[in-house]
């Protein structure tokens, strides 16, 4: 599934390596170097300097490597010579314009999604469609006047090397399989599946061995990051209640359809214990990731909005205490990511693009 495009285009809808300070001050990629501090808006105190990294497309889903030296990220830019979302590796400090695209480093076939480091810094795992078609999926946006996001049952999980090589595929059952992310233990992967029948989260080892069930009540759970200490997941999920909401649900996931305008965020033990709801704000409350201490949770929603957006980031506490706003843009903030050093956010915003509807990805030096 894309999830950032799907997302930017309801909003459409709704609205017709370490690096020194210094490099992520200022953007050379213009005649001039500009302050970069101009794109911090005055509320956003978390944010000591900030650097834009693309310029133009969808950009979103920038993941660290173990070493914080270089992050792989999806792109549908089309300067860049692809139909839809494929994966790009990057330097940490690199900045890249519309007639200077990084490597990619998936098949360029079919729709990837989701591309995260393994612990050894050398391979990355993503979904792709590829298997199933060479083309790009088609990408429903609407089913009986209802946003909807597609689950594509082509999607499995793969291994490649930073050249770009698959070397291994991880998941080879009927239905979706996708949204993998890797424990900062090294040890586990988690992602979401349709093999049970509904969306849930799963685990296995790097290897794609010892899969285990997480979750089980019905629902779309998805998106799941692991603590800091490997002990906790974060999730995203949809969770139907009435009989027609029941209904509506699975009628549209036997079409491989979601509608994801109704989430929040839960939290669970890695073995899927002890699982409670950690949000209960209405609208769609997803792209949730682990602050550094292990006590906090940043993520996206649009709670706050009349229209659908904007989306921005918040903090809340693991208790589901203490939200705090963190950006304050009119437009879309969403999938933060901190680097394993707790330094620097990477995440994916419609700041600076002009009014237009590019989602590019920034990188921002974090203080608490």
């Amino acid at each position: 599934m894309n999830r950032f495009t799907v997302v930017l285009l309801l909003l459409i809808t709704f609205s017709s390596c370490k690096n020194e300070a210094s490099k992520y001050n200022t953007d050379t990629t213009s005649g001039a170097t500009k302050k970069m501090e101009s794109l911090i808006y005055p509320e956003e105190t978390h944010f000591k300097s900030i650097r834009q990294v693309t310029y133009g497309g969808d950009n979103a889903e920038a993941y660290w490597s173990f070493d914080d030296k270089q992050l792989v990220f999806q792109s549908n830019n089309a300067k860049w010579n692809v139909g839809c979302d494929q994966m790009f590796l990057m330097n940490a400090n690199e900045t890249f314009t519309d007639s200077i695209a990084p490597p990619m480093v998936s098949t360029g076939k079919g729709r990837t999604t989701c591309a995260y480091f393994l612990p050894d810094n050398k391979h990355i795992i993503y979904a792709s469609t590829h298997l199933g078609d060479d083309e790009c999926p088609d990408t429903p946006l609407r089913k009986n006047g209802k946003y909807i996001w597609p689950i594509y049952d082509s999607y499995d999980i793969f291994v490649a090397d930073l050249e770009g090589n698959i070397v291994k595929q991880l998941t080879n059952e009927v239905g979706y399989d996708a949204e993998p992310t890797v424990s900062p233990k090294g040890d586990k992967i988690v992602f979401t599946s349709t093999r049970s029948g509904d969306l849930e989260l799963y685990t296995m080892n790097i290897d794609g061995s010892d899969v285990k069930q997480i979750t089980n009540e019905l629902g779309y759970d998805g998106g799941a990051f692991f603590s800091p200490d490997g002990t906790k997941l974060i999730f995203r999920s949809s969770r139907p209640k009435t009989d027609q909401e029941i209904k509506e649900y699975k009628d549209l996931l036997a079409e491989g359809l979601v509608e994801p305008t109704d989430m929040e965020l839960y939290i669970c033990n890695a073995d899927g214990s002890e699982l409670r709801q950690l949000t209960e704000l209405g609208n769609a409350n997803w792209s949730p990731f682990f602050h550094p201490s292990g006590e906090k949770i940043l993520f996206s929603s649009n709670f706050e909005a009349e229209r659908g957006f904007p989306f921005n980031l918040y903090l809340i506490d693991i208790d589901g205490k203490n939200l705090k706003r963190v950006t304050h843009g009119e437009t879309f903030d969403a999938f933060p990511v901190f680097s394993n050093d707790g330094k620097y956010l990477a995440f994916s915003s419609n700041r600076n693009n002009g009014g237009g509807r590019d989602t590019n990805l920034f990188i921002a030096e974090w203080q608490d």
